[in-house]
């Protein structure tokens, strides 16, 4: 993952999302003690990489998962 050019975070994300099925931009944000934009920031390179998927559109439902997962 480290080749894709991923931080630290980025990758333990990746693989709570392995572990738990998704991740939202609230727990991104307690589990790395960031704030909302830089959670935001680092979520939406994940999905540009074709890592994660996003799960609906705005706020609260909004969530991700692994990209090709079959979610619905």
């Amino acid at each position: 993952m480290r080749k894709l050019g991923l931080n630290d975070r980025q990758i333990k994300a990746v693989l709570y999302v392995r572990e738990k099925g998704r991740i939202s931009n609230k727990e991104y944000q307690g589990l790395f003690g960031v704030s909302k934009p830089t959670a935001s920031r680092e979520l939406d390179s994940l999905v540009r990489k074709g890592i994660l998927e996003r799960v609906g559109v705005t706020r609260r439902g909004t969530y991700y998962v692994l990209k090709g997962s079959n979610v619905s």
